[in-house]
């Protein structure tokens, strides 16, 4: 049951971007060795920042 309710918890995170710097923070370690990753505070407002720029309608 409590690998269930994990899955389930995991999946809540990814689906709502809970877990977007815990994903970063994974990528640039595997990926920019040498280079200081963002902090959580820089990370968010980038994320935020691309998030709301620019046109976000399909017509």
């Amino acid at each position: 049951m409590k690998k269930v309710v994990k899955t389930v918890w995991e999946c809540v995170r990814t689906v709502t971007g809970d877990n977007a710097y815990d994903r970063y923070l994974q990528h640039h370690a595997q990926n920019h060795r040498g280079t200081p990753p963002l902090s959580r505070r820089e990370f968010y407002a980038q994320y935020t920042d691309q998030k709301w720029s620019g046109i976000n309608r399909c017509c």
